[in-house]
């Protein structure tokens, strides 16, 4: 599969938060995540691993007992199963990779 890049397809997700699913396979799936200045995705746990890499903006991510501070650049893993949260600092987009692939992400 191949993603040529086009500024559509972005769904709410949550308040301040949209997700676009980029590709996937059969094992993993890239979305980004477009995210408003003081919104916040709140304490959720999934089966995905879910790996990330923040393009722009701040935010302040909660992984298990940890705070991470993150910033242009920084990424992340969070393992499957283990509660996360964020905090949004500025209006920032951030890269993910889910595996096994978010069935409930697919287009």
């Amino acid at each position: 599969m191949f993603y040529k890049r086009n500024h559509e397809g972005y769904i709410q997700a949550l308040p301040g938060i949209q997700r676009k699913t980029l590709v996937h396979g059969d094992k993993t799936l890239t979305a980004e995540f477009r995210l408003a200045k003081g919104s916040q995705l709140p304490l959720h746990a999934h089966p995905q691993e879910q790996t990330g890499y923040l393009i722009s903006g701040r935010m302040q991510l909660f992984v298990g007992d940890e705070v991470y501070d993150v910033e242009p650049g920084d990424s992340w893993c969070v393992p499957g199963n283990v509660e996360h949260r964020a905090e949004i600092l500025e209006d920032s987009v951030a890269v993910e990779v889910f595996s096994p692939l978010r069935e409930d992400y697919l287009p």
